[in-house]
């Protein structure tokens, strides 16, 4: 059996529907310009894409606000929590690197300058 050309490939791949649920994007046909190079068509942008002048802040507004009702928020008891858990790792954090900035300037200081 002969292998196939890159374009038969193309043509049993247009004529099967496509295995993913989106697919490819269809290929728009292309249209000769005046000098005879084909560029494809351009379709008018659809009606809901359209940018309305003024509604830019509103619509982000509106938007922001509906996705702020999805959030699930903690409880206080979660938020007393989280902040104490913070607030002891920052306590254990500053002493470890206390202690190590007083380790190191007492060995540059008695040592390393001697």
């Amino acid at each position: 059996m002969a292998k196939q050309t890159r374009q038969q490939r193309r043509d049993r791949r247009a004529q099967q529907q496509p295995a993913l649920a989106g697919g490819p994007p269809p290929r728009t046909p292309a249209r000769p310009t005046a000098n005879g190079d084909a560029q494809p068509e351009r379709k008018p942008p659809r009606s809901d894409e359209r940018h309305i002048p003024g509604s830019g802040p509103i619509h982000f507004l509106q938007e922001a606000w509906g996705e702020l009702k999805k959030v699930e928020w903690p409880s206080q008891k979660a938020v007393v929590s989280g902040t104490a858990v913070v607030l002891i790792a920052c306590l254990i954090v500053g002493v470890f690197l206390y202690l190590n900035d007083t380790l190191w300037q007492y060995v540059v200081q008695h040592i390393l300058l001697r």
